[in-house]
């Protein structure tokens, strides 16, 4: 059987058919992404629930007692684990996509599977980080409703708006796909950007109402929180989670058409460098 391996043709085409045929390695990969986590570490996977909980004490501390932002009467440590929630999911997507090229060089120069397959297994590996941290969110949520006293009336479940959450999921991978190609495409040429990605996805989680409400945004700047995809992400978690949070179907718009463009633009540019970036590496 001979097999002949030709470039792609299309900057925008995704391979299903040859990571269909890669379906083993794609699991194998995602297994090592997970295991690579907690290996060596006496906490192990724990850490997936320690994490967002040190996080959560912070911004309660800093931004809760010491700045006093408000939190639209939601218990602080709930405004903040839902918030965390939904950027922790996209963040460890971006961040590890973005370092895809890199990272794997060394299996990339010895042999041939589509190079896709890499960012595709960081994007699913983290969904098993995100459902821990999900479960941990919904143990301190049921605490809050059975002994939160009075402050159990102020946040609930929407049903009709969390029978979504699977596709904004989707879209949130899709979102921190599409931005981690594009950094990843940028390190493999300029490894400047290795040093400005940890910051750059510090500066967007501040430029994301994560550690504040939407609502407290004033009037003429919330079209710029509004051009950001993530700030629909936040406010649909809270909204529908804890029935707070500032939704409309504009930011919901506006979040679908930047979440494509992006992810658009990071294929094109991904497939365009991944051709030849082994010998520039």
């Amino acid at each position: 059987m001979e097999i002949v391996i030709e470039r792609t043709k299309s900057w925008f085409r995704i391979p299903w058919k040859e990571i269909w045929e890669y379906r083993d390695l794609l699991y194998l990969l995602v297994r090592r992404d997970f295991v690579a986590r907690y290996k060596q570490t006496i906490l192990g996977p724990a850490w997936f629930v320690f994490q967002p909980l040190l996080t959560t004490l912070v911004f309660t501390v800093i931004f809760g007692k010491v700045m006093k932002i408000p939190t639209d009467s939601i218990p602080p440590v709930l405004f903040y684990l839902c918030g965390m929630l939904a950027w922790s999911y996209f963040a460890q997507c971006l961040n590890a996509t973005g370092m895809s090229l890199l990272n794997n060089v060394h299996i990339f120069s010895k042999v041939y599977f589509p190079r896709l397959v890499v960012p595709f297994s960081i994007v699913i590996s983290n969904l098993a980080s995100f459902a821990i941290q999900a479960a941990t969110f919904a143990v301190f949520w049921a605490a809050f409703k059975l002994w939160g006293g009075a402050a159990a009336d102020h946040f609930g479940i929407r049903l009709r708006l969390a029978a979504f959450a699977p596709l904004v999921l989707v879209q949130t991978a899709a979102l921190g796909l599409g931005a981690g190609l594009w950094m990843s495409a940028l390190t493999a040429r300029y490894r400047d950007i290795v040093h400005l990605a940890g910051f750059l996805t510090q500066l967007w989680m501040y430029a994301t109402p994560v550690v504040y409400p939407l609502s407290v945004v004033p009037e003429k700047w919330r079209w710029v929180a509004a051009a950001n995809p993530m700030t629909f992400t936040v406010e649909y978690c809270r909204a529908a989670f804890l029935g707070a949070g500032t939704l409309s179907a504009q930011l919901a718009l506006v979040s679908a058409l930047v979440t494509i463009v992006l992810l658009a633009a990071g294929l094109g540019i991904f497939n365009h460098v991944e051709k030849t970036y082994v010998d520039t590496v």
